[in-house]
C-alpha cells in the first residue's frame, strides 16, 4: 500500500471514530456560533508573494520536527514576522496533530487559517468550520472525481476557502474540472517523498489566468521565493524550514524580505 492510500485509510478510520462520538448533526448545530470568517484567499492574492506559515509537529519522512514547542508560540512568531496566513496540520496518526492545534492557533492569532489534513468525508469539513478554519485542503490524489466535486461544493456551502492540491498534469486537469479557484502545487512526490520545485515551474504554465497558485514543499530560501514570484506564483506554503528555525519570526522576515504583512485586512 502506498503512502497516500495509508493516509486516506487513516483519515477514514478517524472520521468513523469521531463521528460516532460527535454526530454530524451536532456539528451542524454549532455552525451559527462559529464566529467571523477571515479572508484566506484574499491574503494569498494581495500584491507580492504571500507566505503561508505552517505549524507541523512531525511527518512520515522527517519524524519529530520540533519537540516541546507550543502552537501559540509558533503562530505568534509567524504573525509577528509578517506571514500572510497560517496552515495547521491536524492529521494525528502520521503528523501528530489534532483539532486542538487548530483551536489553539485560532485563539493565538488573527491571521486566516488553513486546516491541512487528508479530507475524505464531508464530516471533516464541518469539523473544520466549527473548530476555526477559514480554509481547507483537498488533495486530488486522495479523491475520486465525484468525491472531489462533492467536497468542493460543500466547502463553498460552508463558506470555507479551499486549496485543491495537485502533483502532476492529470491531477491539475481534474482540479480545474472541479472548479478549483486556488491550486496548490505540491513539489513533493507522495510515493517516495522526493522534492522537485520544478514541479511548480512546469505545472503553473497550464493554470488559467484568474486562478491563484500556491507552491508547496521544498521551499526554504529567499532566492527560490523570488524565482517563484517571477513565474506568477501567488503564495508559498512553508512548514519544516520555519519549524526548525532557531528564530521563526526572523526566518519569516528573511523569507518575506520584511514585506508588508496582510494584517491590514483585519484593521
Amino acid at each position: 500500500m502506498g503512502m497516500i492510500e495509508q493516509l486516506v485509510d487513516a483519515a477514514r478510520a478517524g472520521v468513523e471514530t469521531r463521528s460516532a462520538e460527535t454526530p454530524v448533526e451536532s456539528l451542524r448545530e454549532q455552525l451559527p456560533s462559529r464566529g467571523e470568517g477571515r479572508p484566506f484567499r484574499e491574503a494569498l492574492t494581495r500584491p507580492g508573494l504571500s507566505l503561508i506559515a505552517e505549524f507541523k509537529r512531525r511527518s512520515p519522512s522527517a519524524g519529530e520536527i520540533r519537540a516541546g514547542v507550543t502552537v501559540a508560540d509558533m503562530v505568534g512568531a509567524y504573525e509577528a514576522g509578517g506571514a500572510a496566513a497560517l496552515s495547521v496540520l491536524t492529521d494525528e496518526r502520521h503528523f501528530g496533530g489534532g483539532l486542538e492545534d487548530l483551536r489553539a492557533a485560532r485563539e493565538a492569532s488573527e491571521l486566516p487559517i488553513l486546516q491541512k489534513d487528508f479530507v475524505v468525508d464531508g464530516y471533516q469539513l464541518y469539523e473544520a468550520a466549527v473548530t476555526g478554519a477559514d480554509a481547507v485542503l483537498l488533495i486530488v490524489a486522495a479523491l475520486g472525481d465525484h468525491e472531489l466535486a462533492a467536497l468542493y461544493a460543500e466547502t463553498e456551502a460552508l463558506d470555507l476557502d479551499c486549496i485543491v492540491e495537485v502533483h502532476d498534469e492529470p491531477e491539475l486537469e481534474r482540479a480545474l474540472a472541479a472548479g478549483a479557484e486556488v491550486i496548490g502545487i505540491n513539489n513533493r512526490n507522495l510515493d517516495d517523498f522526493t522534492v522537485d520545485v520544478d514541479t511548480t515551474r512546469r505545472l503553473i504554465t497550464d493554470v488559467p489566468a484568474g486562478r491563484a497558485v500556491v507552491a508547496e514543499s521544498g521551499i526554504s530560501d529567499r532566492t527560490t521565493l523570488e524565482d517563484l514570484d517571477e513565474i506568477g506564483v501567488d503564495a508559498v506554503l512553508i512548514g519544516e524550514a520555519l519549524m526548525r528555525a532557531e528564530d521563526p519570526e526572523a526566518k519569516v522576515r528573511e523569507l518575506t524580505a520584511d514585506e508588508e504583512s496582510t494584517r491590514e485586512h483585519f484593521i
